[in-house]
């Protein structure tokens, strides 16, 4: 394999690559760092020994050397390739999509997309043949190919097929004669090639780039070889394949089979594979030593697009705010934007109705909407020079019928995208495959590529993130602490309880807390248009980049409470972290405070301002993490008859925020000097199910928790709700 490679680089120079990115699995790991991403013996050693692969005061877990990445510059007849090995965790192929959307967003710096394009960047995938042919991810990446925003001009395929898959023989491991079948689905060409034979894989490679470049498509390269020692070199792989293995132990390595063949062809003599392996043996012995005194002296957080961005780790600029507010003269000009009809398309009636409210919100300066706030966040990041790629099922349109980023002639369908029009930045919105793993890994790769573009995901419904939980761990959660990696992802996961069933009610606000620790990312949960507003352009206007993960909402889309107005976009506002009740009350007389997030902070104002009640307040934490403990105790210490603090949330008592916000609150209740030392918590019990799908038991349970929380009648509470 490894010449096989130096030839894809070399081809592939010649070709018009001009960067080569890379992804693979643990066999053979060590030996492409050292050999083709000419990684420093010395180095490996080091980190073998238990170094650090980073500076000392840069931090951070590290992680296993085989799932340690490196970048680097060869050079091939005067022709120079930069190349990166991605890093990657054990989970098997999952690095294939982050690989594919960082080659799309290198492709994009060299402005080759487009028809005819896509030469100058290069994904290389390399795959074990047991996971190639059992890992739906593959099949995931291999949907992008062709797909308008998602296509990278063709990946090469490399299979190490070894005939086993960890200890499983093929006929128990897949129904087809090769691993490489899968790729028949996108009518990908198969080289099957034999392992023993150097340059026939060599020559397949040269063929496979000569390919990839002139049609622009996946193409995939077969190695049949076998693994000389077990699923791991402590293994004992007789236990389940002796025949094999009694074969492979009478058969010569491929080093000597080649070796034979060179001599044979009077290309070397006898002495020259002896000398040769003695002269290398020798230059492991030196690196060896030289490992013992080797320090780390520099980490590649911020080199290339991401110079002048700050360590992420830090915690003062991690929950600092910045002004995010905009000019009055850009907000009339984005107004204007996003409601002009050109003359030449004819829009739906609907749309045309939507329009009309939206000229009226511009018109009035009040009852600014979600979908105006984002667009509003959009196309101002668009004015200063950022880009925004937005994708997801129904994007363009809202899962919802709420965004309409695309505008849809309904003569001949030709489209027209009102944020296009905004200078100076670049706003794409795609409808993306029914993939939730493979696109989500594949806007992490182009986020941890891009620090300039606002990347989002966001899911047709929040617990369909589900199916990508894998990402959600292994990079978004954790590869800043694994391998010093910072990304600005933002998740955009529908949330809120209205009735409709587990799947569409939870997007399992718990899970993302959990994952949360050392400052690695965000947790949102947002109730007015404007602080969505202020919280996307923060994203941006901070001298770092963190995951950013929001609950977002569906009822509150067109809630008519859930409105801003004008003014809370313009001039020097900012995210705000916790919001205050949207009915003041003197802090002397407040006698209870219901903490709680999101959509259920409305139920709660129309229940209590119903009843009458004077004495409560209602909190809301628009950022659950990291928890705005500080800012909560100086609201919470100017309430000096302060009786009740309760925690509300929608979810099950197992679910949501609850068993992550209870010590942070109790400290925000000591720091605050309260009589009061531990919130009580107001919701649903605990469940196996994250909702119920039944309307009535939905409503009851409802008016039950919002009851319990304002200290009202839960049967009361009931007879409103349903009447309502």
């Amino acid at each position: 394999m490894i010449p096989a490679l130096e030839a894809v680089i070399k081809y592939g120079g010649q070709l018009g690559v001009k960067e080569i990115v890379y992804g693979m699995a643990h066999r053979g790991r060590l030996n492409v760092l050292a050999h083709v991403m000419a990684k420093p013996y010395k180095v490996i050693f080091h980190e073998f020994s238990g170094g650090s692969a980073s500076p000392d005061d840069v931090g951070g877990s590290g992680d296993v050397k085989y799932h340690l990445g490196t970048s680097t510059d060869r050079d091939f007849d005067g022709i120079k390739v930069h190349m990166s090995l991605m890093p990657n965790p054990s989970h098997l192929e999952t690095v294939d999509p982050v690989v594919l959307g960082k080659v799309r967003a290198y492709q994009q710096f060299h402005d080759d997309i487009g028809v005819g394009k896509h030469k100058q960047v290069l994904p290389v995938l390399i795959h074990g043949d047991a996971a190639f042919a059992g890992q739906g991810i593959v099949w995931e990446c291999f949907g992008f190919s062709g797909v308008r925003g998602y296509n990278t001009g063709g990946c090469i395929h490399f299979i190490i097929n070894n005939q086993i898959g960890f200890t499983t023989s093929p006929q128990f491991s897949r129904g087809s004669p090769y691993p490489s079948d899968v790729a028949k689905g996108v009518q990908a060409p198969i080289l099957h090639i034999n392992g023993d034979d150097p340059e026939a894989v060599t020559f397949a490679c040269k063929l496979a780039i000569d390919y990839r470049q002139q049609f622009g498509r996946d193409i995939v390269v077969d190695m049949w070889c076998y693994r000389r020692f077990g699923h791991n070199e402590g293994d004992e792989p007789s236990f389940t394949q002796p025949l094999m293995y009694a074969r492979i132990r009478q058969h010569p390595p491929v080093s000597q089979v080649y070796a034979a063949r060179l001599k044979a062809e009077g290309v070397i003599d006898d002495a020259f594979l002896p000398e040769t392996e003695s002269a290398f043996v020798s230059q492991l012995e030196e690196q060896f030593d030289a490992a013992k005194d080797y320090k780390a002296n520099e980490a590649d957080w911020f080199g290339g697009r991401w110079s002048g961005f700050n360590k992420p780790m830090d915690p003062e600029t991690a929950r600092r705010n910045v002004p995010t507010g905009i000019e009055q003269k850009l907000f009339d000009s984005l107004g204007r934007s996003l409601t002009t009809v050109p003359d030449d398309l004819q829009i739906h009636k609907t749309l045309g109705r939507v329009l009309d409210a939206k000229r009226a919100m511009f018109a009035s300066g009040d009852g600014f909407d979600w979908a105006t706030g984002e667009a509003l966040a959009f196309g101002a990041l668009l004015s200063e020079g950022y880009a925004v790629r937005l994708s997801g099922q129904d994007s363009g349109r809202g899962t919802f019928s709420q965004r309409h980023a695309v505008w849809v002639d309904q003569t001949d369908e030709h489209k027209y995208v009102p944020l296009m029009t905004v200078p100076h930045g670049r706003f794409e919105v795609h409808d993306s495959t029914l993939s939730e793993y493979g696109v989500l890994g594949f806007e992490y790769g182009y986020a941890s590529a891009d620090p300039k573009t606002l990347v989002l995901w966001e899911a047709q419904f929040g617990d369909f993130a589900n199916g990508a939980q894998i990402v959600i761990d292994q990079y978004i959660a954790s590869s800043e602490s694994k391998w010093l990696r910072a990304n600005g992802l933002v998740m955009l996961l529908p949330h809120g309880y209205e009735g409709q069933g587990p799947e569409h009610s939870s997007a399992r606000l718990e899970r993302y807390l959990q994952l949360c620790a050392q400052d690695n990312m965000q947790v949102c949960n947002i109730t007015t248009p404007a602080n969505y507003f202020h919280v996307l352009r923060r994203q941006m206007h901070r001298p770092f980049r963190k995951p950013l993960i929001i609950m977002t909402p569906k009822s509150l889309l067109r809630h008519p409470l859930a409105k801003s107005s004008a003014n809370e976009f313009i001039g020097d506002g900012h995210f705000m972290r916790i919001l205050s009740d949207m009915t003041p009350v003197a802090d002397k007389d407040i006698r209870r405070v219901v903490l709680c997030s999101g959509k259920v902070a409305y139920d709660l104002f129309e229940a209590r301002d119903a009843a009458e009640i004077t004495d409560t307040q209602v909190i809301r934490l628009e950022q659950l993490y990291p928890f705005p403990g500080e800012p909560l105790a100086v609201r919470l210490a100017r309430m000096t008859n302060l009786e009740d603090v309760v925690w509300c949330q929608e979810e099950p008592k197992n679910n949501g925020a609850w068993f992550f916000v209870e010590p942070e609150i109790e400290e925000a209740l000591a720091a605050a000097g309260c009589k009061v030392a531990r919130p009580r918590y107001a919701g649903r019990a605990a469940s196996a199910s994250p909702a119920t799908g039944l309307a009535k038991r939905h409503q009851s349970e409802q008016a039950a928790l919002v009851a319990d929380a304002l200290g009202l009648s839960v049967r009361s509470e009931i007879r409103r709700r349903l009447q309502a």
